[in-house]
C-alpha cells in the first residue's frame, strides 16, 4: 500500500478511537500503525550474518495483540531444502500471566495459502494474527503460539510453496525462536498444528524433527485437510479455478528451487500457463483474489501441456515433497471436511490408511458438510482436547 494510502488508513482508524474504543478499535488501530510501519523490520542485515537455526535476528513487541496475551514479530534464521542459511520472518504469541513452573509447551502453527510472495505473508497485515486458527483457545489452554510465514513470505528468501523440507524446518525454527523469547516461558515441549499447505508443513515438521531440532520434546502433530499427495491433488484441481491458482504457486516455486533438477513450466504447461505463471504466482490469495482468478480463469482446462503426476522431473519431485515416506514417532490427528472440494476427502482418508500401515498413531475426524476452509476452525477445539490427552498419556480414538 503507498505510504499516504497507508497514512490515510491510520487517521481514519485514529477518528475511530476518538469516538470510543473498545477491544476491535484498539486492535484495528494499533495493528494499521504497525502495518505502517513494519516493512523495515524485515529487511536483511547489510552486510549478511549466518546464524544457527531458530537464532532471531530481530523482534518487536506487536501491540495490537488480543486481550490477555502478549506478541512478537520476529525474523529469526533457518534452513531451505538445499541447507543454505535463509532468514525468516513470523510472530509469537503468549498468555500475559506468568508462566507456571515447568514453563508452558509450543505449538508452532502452518498456516494455509495466502500466496507465495514476501507481501502475502500473514506476519505483514494489519492483523497477523488472523489466519493463527484456534489462536484464543490455544491461549487460553495455555499454549506459546509460534506462526512462521514460510521462506519467501515476508522476509525476501527462496520461494517454498509445497516445499516440504523448506516449510517444514522453518515450522521448527519458529518454535526455536518463540523458545528464545525469555518473556513466553517456553520450554522444551512441541506440538505441530497445520491447515492445508500448513498441513504439508507441519508434517514434514514431525517427520524431521528428530535430526533437525533434537532439543525440541515433540509430542504429537495435528492436522486438517493437509496437502498430502501432490501429485493427485494437482491432477485433481486442473479443470478449477483455485485449482489454477494453487498450481501456479506450487510450479513458479518448483521452477526456481529445483531449476538444476530440470524443473521447467515450459516441460509441464502450454504456452499460457508459462506466461500466466509468475503473474499469478506475484498475487496474493488474500486481497487480489479477484485478480488472480482473472488471470486463471481463462486457463482453466487449457493450462497443463501433461500430467504433473507423470511428467518428469515433476512427477520426481511432487512424490518427494509429499509426506508419508517415513512413520511418524508421534500420534497424528488428521481432520477432513467431508464436502472439501480442494482436498479431496478420499485422498486424505488414504493419507491416513497409509500412515497406520507403516506403522503410525492415527486419530481421523471426518466432519460433515464442512469445506475447506472451516475445517481447521471446526476441528480446533477436538484437537486441543487432543493434544491434552496425547501430553497426559490417557487412551486417545485410533483409525488404525
Amino acid at each position: 500500500m503507498p505510504r499516504i494510502l497507508r497514512a490515510a488508513s491510520v487517521a481514519a482508524v485514529c477518528a475511530l478511537l476518538l469516538s470510543g474504543c473498545f477491544e476491535a478499535d484498539r486492535r484495528l488501530v494499533e495493528g494499521a500503525i504497525e502495518e505502517w510501519q513494519a516493512p523495515s523490520f524485515y529487511e536483511a542485515p547489510d552486510p549478511a550474518v549466518p546464524g544457527d537455526p531458530g537464532e532471531i535476528v530481530r523482534s518487536e513487541t506487536i501491540a495490537s495483540t488480543m486481550a490477555g496475551s502478549v506478541a512478537w514479530r520476529v525474523l529469526y534464521h533457518s534452513r531451505d531444502v538445499h541447507g543454505d542459511d535463509i532468514l525468516v520472518s513470523g510472530v509469537v504469541v503468549a498468555p500475559a500471566e506468568e508462566a507456571p513452573p515447568g514453563g508452558r509447551p509450543v505449538v508452532s502453527w502452518a498456516h494455509p495459502t495466502t500466496g507465495s510472495a514476501p507481501r502475502c505473508a500473514p506476519s505483514v497485515g494489519a492483523d497477523p494474527f488472523d489466519l493463527i486458527e484456534g489462536l484464543r483457545a490455544l491461549l487460553d489452554a495455555g499454549y506459546v503460539v509460534a506462526a512462521t510465514d514460510y521462506p519467501g513470505m515476508g522476509a525476501d528468501g527462496p520461494n517454498s510453496y509445497l516445499v516440504g523440507q523448506s516449510e517444514g524446518n522453518s515450522v521448527l525454527d519458529a518454535a526455536r525462536a518463540a523458545r528464545a523469547i525469555a518473556e513466553t516461558g517456553a520450554n522444551d515441549h512441541l506440538l505441530l498444528w497445520g491447515h492445508s499447505q500448513g498441513g504439508q508443513a507441519a508434517l514434514f515438521a514431525a517427520q524431521d524433527a528428530a535430526s533437525y531440532a533434537p532439543e525440541l520434546r515433540l509430542d504429537a502433530v495435528a492436522v486438517a485437510a493437509p496437502a498430502t499427495d501432490l501429485g493427485a491433488l494437482l491432477d485433481e484441481v486442473m479443470t478449477d479455478v483455485s485449482g489454477v491458482t494453487i498450481s501456479s504457486y506450487a510450479l513458479q516455486a518448483y521452477s526456481t528451487v529445483y531449476a538444476d533438477r530440470g524443473a521447467t513450466l515450459s516441460g509441464l504447461l502450454t504456452p499460457a500457463g508459462v506466461a500466466a505463471t509468475p503473474k499469478m504466482a506475484s498475487l496474493c490469495l488474500i486481497g487480489q483474489n479477484s485478480a488472480i482468478h482473472d488471470i486463471a480463469r481463462p486457463l482453466v482446462g487449457q493450462y497443463f501441456s501433461g500430467d504433473p503426476s507423470k511428467v518428469e522431473p515433476w512427477a520426481t519431485l511432487l512424490a518427494e515433497n509429499s509426506p508419508g515416506a517415513v512413520p511418524l514417532t508421534v500420534p497424528l490427528f488428521v481432520a477432513q471436511g467431508e464436502t472439501d472440494t480442494l482436498v479431496d476427502p478420499a485422498t486424505t482418508k488414504t493419507f491416513a490408511d497409509h500412515e497406520c500401515t507403516i506403522g503410525s498413531r492415527v486419530t481421523y475426524l471426518p466432519i460433515p458438510d464442512t469445506g475447506h476452509g472451516l475445517v481447521a476452525l471446526r476441528a480446533v477445539d477436538r484437537v486441543i482436547a487432543w493434544f491434552d490427552d496425547v501430553r497426559a498419556g490417557r487412551a486417545v480414538d485410533s483409525h488404525c
